[in-house]
């Protein structure tokens, strides 16, 4: 895979670089909640302009149906994305249209644009290959060079992750080198002893993860509504907790596999519940109380680890060497309910272990819990194809790299 640091070696000034970011940031209204997707390609994007290029970023941004959404504009990205350069962007209505056309075109050497969000032409997605392709030979014609820095989309078959680069000469940026290093610190040459932290809302979504750790990890903690999955297979009563019934089998032969290899599965000893689910936008006291995990009320749902699972979550954690978390203990966005998340994420913090934050509501959790981004060994921008590298997937972005 060449790298971007080869590619300004070569000499890219004057030419138009086409950046793949993902700066799909949360939002409330056009105000950014976490802009930390955007800070992390900064050093791609500042190395290509200091460098003489004349950089195109685009990305998309949630998921509009295939036409221009308000809602879903790039525009409070592309100006936070000035601000963190220190420069003036210019910011294209369209992908490919006649405001692209005349953006790229009206840049110097140095300077910096992004088009709107990519989703809004049904072709960034569409699954048949000719529609995709015909989109990214449209994208081709505004740019000399092709670099992929969008690690939270690689593990997306897409017309700007997977088409484009085998339209033009193509590099990986710096996010996209740093995560996929740190990931082969997780999968080829992991130190030991190598602790898992998963929670979430759904065990079907990590399914194949764990699949795949029971073949490599020492020990898998499990939390957040996932865990109810959890215990429902091993028999006891869960309430009106999140629980997929249908995956119930399928964790019972997990759980049984993890037995016979000697990789210790963690799961909660107690949890906090209540009868109702938290009021997210008043944060209202939700006055949960304390059970043991086999003791879950019939009325009452699941919605954080309890305090003796916080201590015995960190005791596991301590003397790890290598650690991996995705996926918050509990619903972190109620005060009354990020206890477990805060646990894990301290716990975290206090090893001396190589550290990885696995992306999506993890890494959202760190912010916006309050912790120290450095504080951490890496905290990844793709949750979703984090999961799938550590599955032992092909990734179509990263895959589209490779020379």
């Amino acid at each position: 895979m060449k790298t971007i640091d080869e590619l300004l070696h070569e000499g890219v000034e004057g030419k138009r670089v086409f950046v793949r970011a993902d700066l799909n940031v949360p939002l409330d209204g056009t105000t950014i909640t976490d802009d930390g997707r955007i800070r992390a390609v900064v050093p791609t994007v500042k190395a290509l302009a200091d460098a003489g290029a004349r950089v195109v970023v685009a990305s998309h941004l949630g998921r509009p149906k295939g036409a221009p959404d308000p809602a879903f504009s790039l525009a409070p990205a592309a100006a936070r994305l000035g601000e963190l350069l220190g420069a003036d962007v210019a910011f294209a209505t369209d992908t490919v249209g006649d405001s692209a056309t005349e953006t790229v075109a009206g840049l110097g050497n140095g300077q910096v644009a992004v088009l709107e969000n990519l989703r809004f032409n049904p072709g960034e997605t569409s699954k048949d290959d000719a529609e995709r392709g015909a989109f990214a030979d449209r994208l081709a014609a505004l740019a000399d060079l092709y670099v992929g820095d969008g690690f939270g989309a690689v593990h997306r078959k897409h017309a700007s992750v997977y088409d484009l680069p085998a339209r033009l000469p193509h590099a990986a940026g710096y996010l996209i080198a740093t995560e996929v290093g740190v990931l082969k610190k997780l999968t080829d040459d992991v130190k030991r002893p190598y602790a898992v932290a998963l929670g979430g809302a759904k065990v079907s979504d990590k399914l194949g993860v764990i699949d795949h750790l029971l073949e490599r990890a020492d020990r898998i903690l499990i939390g957040g509504g996932m865990a109810y999955t959890f215990l429902k297979a091993q028999g006891h009563e869960v309430g009106i907790s999140l629980l997929q019934e249908d995956q119930v089998p399928v964790v019972q032969e997990y759980l049984a596999r993890a037995k016979e290899r000697g990789v210790e599965f963690v799961l909660p000893v107690d949890v906090l519940v209540s009868p109702e689910f938290p009021d997210l936008k008043t944060k209202a006291p939700a006055n949960p109380t304390t059970v043991a995990a086999d003791a879950i009320p019939a009325d009452e749902e699941g919605l954080d680890i309890g305090p003796e699972t916080r201590k015995l979550y960190a005791s596991k954690l301590a003397d790890a060497a290598t650690v991996f978390w995705n996926g918050p203990m509990g619903v972190f966005e109620h005060p009354d309910y990020a206890e477990g998340t805060k646990a894990v994420a301290q716990a975290l913090v206090d090893s001396p272990a190589f550290t990885v934050v696995g992306g999506g509501d993890s890494a959202a959790a760190v912010r916006i819990l309050g912790f120290d981004e450095n504080a951490f060994g890496h905290i990844s921008t793709g949750g979703g194809a984090s999961l799938e590298y550590l599955e032992g997937k092909t990734l179509p972005g990263l895959a589209a790299l490779e020379d």
